[in-house]
């Protein structure tokens, strides 16, 4: 049996993705996960938070059959440590009626040595466990192998209480089971909360977060070590799975991590974009899916979704249907071919004038010779979704919609037309994202990546006038105010809830302010219809900002 000596000892941080639900699937992860770090001479490998089940799972845990599938897969995990391996350190919902608590075991010697249970339990943004979970008592360091363990749980760490009651209790290492999802400059925040630990306790850090999509959330591992002056002794990779063996000895009286493997962390355009590649690939195949269809308009939108969807799954697994309607430009034919020559997909085009014009005619005498207007555009918009959806039906594949947070803002989309959808990998990135986001993957092709290199989003794309193409000479901002300024507006509206009056001190003119706010309030009822997408930003839809549906309130300027 390895054995932690009064001077060292190896962790491994097990970075690994989880599927909810899929408890025999992420033991028998664990299981192998254990071999290799047995291979490398680890005494102890640490999993994720809730990693027997994965992470989150919401009302899961509130059913009794879940909590005891993963009590008994616990059970069994305990025995396998008999074997003279490494012990575990493992998260799981622990049921203590009529209580549920977020949990981790330690297990050593065929049996469960010590449970801990996370004490600060997050009711903010993404988070609602103070739903499903009861909080634990403050935690004490576990003993083992000579060395006293403190284990905080993932939020247990963002305020000082827990890792302070630990210190005073006598741990001389803190080891933290994280699942913490990825937003924007997420890391930093991470190095920060985790440095503030370090110096107010004096013990090292080791930080060990899962990685992959779970529906709109998705993980970017990243794990690491501080040693207790806060110097970075490991970083492990962003985005993939990773077993990172670290090994720590004694020296004046302390315990140091020896200096380790120190990997760069994507950050900006290439971590947002392998965020939405990861949550698209996790979804799809998560969920069963063959594949993805998208209806590819010649746009920008559009374009950037192929190119993730082939990032993710491969060319083979992607299919693009242009639907093209008396509006369609032979430019956006063009760049539609350039765009599905660039990334070697499937594509077939699909006229939409006899779906049009029978949903029309069978409309007009209800209609009653009324002029037309917005209607007759979205039932062009409605018949591709309905093709889409119907190729969906009949092969399998999920389909991609692809609008992006500016247009859902402001509900620049159609019900049941271009919001047709079962997943959106744009679904929380402005346009001035979606843009950025195309010119960077033109220029690199980020790890991971299945499609090609080079220019996969064509420069005409990029350097048009976007259009929805539902009437003649038709631009989105002959409705909306330019990209540039309604993403500024929105950026303060949505991600800072910001007074109005401080909107148009930055410059925007009060008419135009007030007409975004109302867009804004009004599309509510759309958001709450359409498909879940990846979080990117600090504030995305449906998880972090939650507003009524039925909702006078307007802000006077």
């Amino acid at each position: 049996m390895p054995q932690a000596t009064n001077n060292s000892f190896r962790f491994a941080l097990a970075q690994l993705n989880p599927v909810v639900g899929d408890i025999e699937g992420n033991v028998i992860k664990a299981r192998e996960a254990r071999a290799h770090a047995a291979v490398q001479g680890a005494d102890l490998i640490a999993f994720t938070e809730l990693y027997i089940t994965g992470y989150p799972i919401e009302d899961l845990a509130l059913k009794p059959a879940f909590q005891n599938a993963a009590r008994e897969v616990c059970e069994a995990l305990a025995r396998d440590t008999d074997d003279g391996g490494p012990a575990m350190l493992i998260g799981l919902p622990w049921g203590d009626p009529p209580f549920v608590y977020n949990a981790v075991a330690l297990l050593d010697r065929g049996r469960i040595e010590a449970v801990r249970y996370k004490n600060n339990l997050p009711n903010y943004g993404v988070f609602d466990e103070k739903r499903v979970f009861a909080p634990g008592p403050m935690p004490q360091p576990i003993g083992w192998r000579g060395v006293k363990l403190g284990v905080p749980i993932c939020e247990d760490i963002w305020s000082e209480e827990v890792c302070g009651a630990l210190a005073e209790a006598g741990a001389q290492v803190l080891l933290v089971p994280n699942g913490s999802p990825y937003w924007m400059e997420k890391q930093s925040v991470r190095y920060g909360v985790a440095e503030t630990r370090v110096a107010e306790t004096r013990l090292p850090l080791a930080y060990v977060n899962q990685v992959g999509g779970q529906d709109e959330l998705v993980f970017d591992g990243a794990s690491f070590v501080l040693n207790a002056d806060a110097s970075l002794a490991v970083q492990l990779p962003a985005w993939e799975e990773v077993l990172g063996l670290t090994e720590w000895r004694r020296a004046d009286g302390h315990w140091v991590c020896e200096k380790g493997p120190v990997v760069r962390i994507e950050e900006g355009d290439e971590a947002n974009y392998l965020a939405c590649v990861t949550g698209l690939r996790d979804y799809v195949n998560k969920n069963g899916f063959p594949g993805a269809v998208i209806g590819l308009s010649g746009g920008i939108d559009s374009a950037l979704c192929a190119a993730m969807a082939v990032d993710a799954l491969g060319a083979a697994r992607v299919h693009c249907v242009m639907l093209p309607f008396t509006y369609t430009s032979n430019e956006s034919l063009n760049d539609a071919a350039a765009c599905v020559e660039a990334l070697g997909v499937r594509y077939d085009i699909m006229p939409i004038h006899a779906a049009v014009e029978g949903l029309t005619e069978g409309l007009r005498e209800v209609f009653d010779d009324r002029a037309p207007d917005t209607t007759e555009e979205n039932l062009q918009s409605r018949a591709r979704g309905t093709l889409l959806m119907a190729i969906s039906n009949k092969f399998g594949p999920i389909v991609l919609t692809t609008g992006n947070k500016s247009e859902v803002s402001v509900g620049y989309a159609t019900l049941y037309g271009d919001m047709n959808g079962g997943f959106n990998p744009i679904k929380d990135l402005y346009k001035s994202q979606v843009y950025a986001l195309a010119r960077y993957r033109n220029r690199a092709r980020p790890k991971g990546c299945l499609g090609p290199e080079g220019i996969v989003v064509p420069g005409n794309i990029i350097t048009k006038a976007p259009t929805a193409e539902l009437k003649h000479n038709q631009r989105d901002q002959d409705s909306l105010p330019p990209y540039d300024v309604l993403d500024d507006i929105l950026n303060c509206l949505v991600e800072h809830e910001m007074p109005l009056a401080e909107i148009v001190a930055r410059g925007h003119a009060p008419e135009v302010v007030n007409s975004v706010e109302r867009m804004l309030y009004l599309a509510e009822y759309k958001r709450r219809q359409a498909a879940p997408g990846v979080k990117i930003t600090a504030k995305n839809f449906g998880r972090d900002r939650r507003y009524p549906i039925t909702n006078k309130f307007r802000e006077t300027l």
